[in-house]
């Protein structure tokens, strides 16, 4: 019995042409760059409460609301004051809840500050390991990566996290140590993937970039730092920097 038009079609081919499997490791590296779109808060499409099936009550999705407006209130607070400064009055007046409503989410300032860290930083790692498992060239990736700190930390208020941290870690070890353990490690444990198997395959030329990953997220420090200062008055580039940087870790010579 002859087979229909919708037959063929429904088969899938038997071989994937090397181009297309090419294609599909650049689209998923493009996917990756792409996957931490923000929110005004970033972090906040995480915790917006979702109707599982219809079971969800109107209950609980006022407590996910309310603990994402204590969130937002932290962040607008802890920018604003730093977070010794910072009073859990001032947030619950932020947020329009009374003090106590607080205590029902987050045990303390260190805590809510912890879980404020997290619901904004941990998409971003989520994204930066993913490009430890893209199999594509070293400057596409690493173009990908500045991208993605441009736009999701540059260009977002993941920025006052880091400035905070910056700021108030050396004065409070244990927001230190927390950043460290959830952010730092992870980030600088899949830069480093991704830097050996660039050296593996002749990529990289310095191999000292694997043991100190650092230098690759140095100049958006520099940005963050140096904008949070002199922003009025000498406004840095970050993109055009990092975009710099990249050609000296290449070594690729700018166009005459």
């Amino acid at each position: 019995m002859p087979k229909s038009k919708s037959d063929t079609a429904r088969r899938a081919p038997t071989g994937t042409p090397l181009a297309k499997r090419s294609g599909a490791k650049l689209s998923n590296a493009k996917r990756a760059a792409k996957s931490a779109r923000s929110d005004p808060m970033p972090g906040a499409a995480a915790s917006k409460p979702q109707v599982a099936n219809g079971t969800q009550s109107v209950r609980e999705m006022r407590s996910a609301a309310r603990r994402q407006a204590i969130l937002s209130a932290a962040l607008d607070e802890f920018s604003a004051a730093g977070f010794a400064a910072a009073r859990l009055d001032d947030v619950a007046k932020r947020a329009g809840v009374a003090k106590g409503t607080i205590y029902l989410y987050f045990a303390d300032k260190e805590t809510l500050f912890q879980e404020l860290a997290r619901s904004m930083m941990s998409p971003l790692v989520g994204n930066i390991e993913s490009f430890a498992s893209a199999d594509i060239p070293l400057p596409m990736l690493l173009e990908g990566l500045a991208d993605l700190f441009t736009r999701e930390v540059i260009g977002s208020r993941r920025k006052d996290i880091i400035r905070l941290i910056i700021s108030e870690g050396p004065r409070f070890p244990s927001l230190a140590e927390f950043y460290h353990r959830e952010v730092l490690s992870r980030v600088i444990a899949a830069l480093r993937i991704v830097l050996q198997r660039a050296y593996d395959r002749g990529e990289l030329r310095q191999k000292s970039l694997i043991e100190f990953p650092q230098l690759l997220a140095a100049p958006g420090l520099v940005a963050i730092i140096w904008n949070a200062m002199f922003e009025r008055i000498a406004p840095l580039d970050a993109r055009a920097m990092l975009k710099a940087h990249l050609d000296i870790i290449l070594d690729r010579r700018s166009a005459a």
